[in-house]
């Protein structure tokens, strides 16, 4: 068996077929390509018994994805990260059957570490050297972090408001990291005009195949965790702050893409994009999956926040947070029925987000004691 059933890249618009083993960035119709698979192939030779005795890390499911030859993988061991039931939680909420998909505890600290692995493993098998990026922060510390372990270079720009802890990761990795006065729209700006002028390969989310591949090992896993998907695709989610709601907008709208959100702003800030290049692949899974897309504010994140670590245990991000509190006002307004499991992704830790909730410890004197 090969090691990658990688066949070959199709434009996500016109269709258009291009050959896989060149670095490419958008299709030559401007639009993401998205990596395609012998299926038929692997259906005949595979079995998931094959599934026996491998890593637990995403690598395990390396003929769907796109690194043809091991020699060239680059990990710290990321995937296979724990799906936790929630029955405290999920009692609460009112949705038994509750569960989370928890990438707090994957390397760089959220789950950028998968698209980053496979990303910068396939770009050093093509023999890029140097890569730019924007990023809200998660994203250009796993891949200024993996970028260093494959010996490449990168440059990254990111908004001057991103978390702290995502750019000391990023400086001490070695990349050159530049801060904008601004949202992510315009560090990805100035990473076009760097990317340009330096040749640099523009390693932006969907400018590349290859880094969505390594963030749907995520779907893989819980499917591999729940015991595989029978029948009829789960229905998917699309969760946005209220003050950065493009997609939510459009999904109300029926609209196939999105419109630029202006003056966007939420405390989740991996979450703070006003227009996704990506933004009409996630409606269409939504319409196909008979999902949904809906805005929370930032007084629910912050709640959740504190729900998920008293009742749970568990300090999860505020994107992650966001997630939860549309579980919560879906199952309110019926779209979520009772009896149907559910799974959250929580998409990182929050020990990145030190600002993003206040707590009042008290405060004892020298001499005081801990009131009984």
């Amino acid at each position: 068996m090969p090691y990658s059933y990688l066949s070959h890249l199709r434009c996500s618009k016109s269709g258009e077929i291009h050959e896989a083993d060149q670095p490419w960035q958008l299709s030559r119709a401007g639009a993401p390509l998205l990596a395609s698979y012998d299926l038929d192939a692997l259906k005949r030779a595979w079995h998931p018994a094959a599934l026996l005795g491998r890593p637990a890390s995403l690598w395990r499911y390396h003929e769907l994805l796109p690194v043809r030859d091991p020699a060239h993988v680059v990990t710290l061991g990321e995937g296979f990260t724990p799906l936790l039931r929630l029955p405290t939680l999920g009692k609460q909420i009112g949705i038994p059957d509750l569960w989370m998909k928890d990438e707090s505890v994957i390397p760089t600290g959220s789950f950028k570490a998968r698209g980053a692995a496979v990303g910068i493993s396939r770009a050093r098998e093509l023999g890029v050297t140097h890569f730019a990026m924007p990023t809200n922060g998660n994203a250009g510390a796993a891949w200024a972090l993996y970028g260093a372990r494959a010996g490449l270079r990168s440059t990254i720009v990111m908004p001057q408001a991103a978390p702290a802890i995502t750019r000391l990761e990023t400086s001490l990795a070695g990349s050159r990291l530049y801060l904008v006065d601004g949202l992510i729209s315009d560090a990805g700006r100035q990473v076009a005009q760097a990317v340009a002028e330096q040749s640099l390969f523009d390693a932006s989310t969907l400018k590349e195949p290859y880094r969505i591949e390594g963030k749907k090992t995520m779907g893989l896993e819980i499917a591999e965790q729940l015991g595989w998907v029978k029948g009829a695709l789960p229905r998917l989610v699309a969760v946005q702050a209220s003050g950065c709601a493009p997609i939510v907008q459009a999904w109300q709208q029926r609209a196939t893409e999105s419109s630029f959100w202006p003056d966007s702003q939420t405390l989740a800030f991996g979450i703070n994009v006003p227009k996704a290049l990506g933004d009409f692949l996630v409606l269409d899974a939504l319409y196909r999956t008979e999902g949904c897309a809906i805005a929370v504010d930032d007084k629910a994140i912050q709640s959740e926040i504190r729900q998920l670590a008293s009742r749970e245990g568990s300090f999860v991000c505020p994107e992650g947070a966001a997630a939860f509190a549309a579980a919560r006002q879906l199952r309110e307004a019926g779209w979520i029925r009772g009896g149907e499991q559910v799974v959250v992704l929580n998409t990182g830790t929050g020990i990145k987000y030190p600002d993003a909730i206040t707590v009042l410890p008290q405060r004892l004197q020298r001499d005081g004691r801990i009131p009984v």
